[in-house]
């Protein structure tokens, strides 16, 4: 029994498919609110809780022999990202489990102070390393999936958003190529107790991004450029009403100020471990929107 969390997000719905093809038995952990039907449809036992509960991670837990840690923070990076995340380590030591995959985030061991879900993420991998556990750490950078309402919108406007400097670099990678890792890091030799970045196989600028979706398109695209100190603005009038989301902000600025890409040589390694070529921004956004 393979345990997946945030099993109907973006990354967790594509985990559950690829096993439940391969014919693996799955526990989805899902909220009573979210929709899991296509879960349940494909034969995951559904399993309802919170991962801000230590019972219900206790009651998820048993009988399983993998987990497969791919929720987000929602907003609470202290209680999602890191307590659920240290209550289900634990009880993978304590039920026997043969494997356990975390997802991190790319840029986690930088230090940046100004980023709960940053913070959370290091101090797991922290945690996981030493509990004695077989384990893969995936550091991903910028999922193509997170791009796909923007192109939408741009198919409709020709208008994109653009925060910050568009120089600085990034490596979208396949959401689905993604799963595909997560999934093979569970039987996988190379990739036991490995720390591994995970990104697309071309290194982009930010603004290249509004030119691949005028291609796409056939579209010249208007780019709005906003600088990044009016994230800061709007950051520091929010904190006047409500201080948690000033703090959550923190990790969304960090992301648009900096560059998180893996080097030819990281994404190179990735292929030659998991044996299968990496896929385009540009390929994943016409396979999806049938361009």
């Amino acid at each position: 029994m393979i345990l997946v969390t945030g099993a109907t997000g973006g990354i967790g719905r594509r985990v559950v498919r690829l096993l439940r093809q391969q014919e693996k038995l799955v526990r989805a952990f899902v909220r009573l609110n979210s929709h899991y039907g296509e879960l349940e449809h494909r034969g995951s036992e559904i399993f309802i809780g919170d991962l801000r509960q230590q019972e219900d991670i206790q009651k998820a837990c048993r009988g399983v022999q993998y987990i497969i840690s791919a929720h987000g923070s929602d907003g609470d990076a202290l209680s999602l990202d890191y307590r659920a995340n240290v209550e289900l380590i634990d009880q993978a030591k304590a039920n026997g489990v043969q494997h356990f995959v975390f997802i991190s985030v790319l840029g986690a061991d930088r230090g940046y102070e100004d980023a709960p879900v940053f913070k959370a993420k290091r101090a797991v991998e922290r945690y996981l390393e030493a509990s004695g556990l077989n384990y893969t750490i995936l550091r991903p950078a910028g999922l193509a999936s997170n791009l796909l309402p923007l192109a939408e919108r741009f198919r409709e406007t020709g208008l994109y958003l653009l925060i910050g400097d568009p120089k600085n670099r990034t490596s979208i990678v396949s959401t689905d190529d993604l799963a595909r890792i997560v999934v093979d890091s569970l039987t996988t030799e190379g990739a036991r107790n490995q720390t591994l970045p995970v990104g697309g196989p071309k290194i982009l600028s930010r603004g290249e991004i509004p030119k691949i979706f005028g291609r796409i398109f056939n579209k010249e695209p208007l780019v709005i450029n906003p600088p990044l100190f009016a994230v800061d603005g709007f950051r520091g009038a929010l904190g006047l009403i409500n201080p948690q989301t000033q703090q959550a902000l923190g990790t969304f600025r960090t992301l648009l100020a900096n560059e998180f890409f893996c080097t030819k040589d990281e994404v190179a390694n990735l292929e030659r471990i998991f044996n299968f070529q990496l896929e385009t921004l540009e390929t994943f956004v016409r396979r999806y929107l049938a361009v």
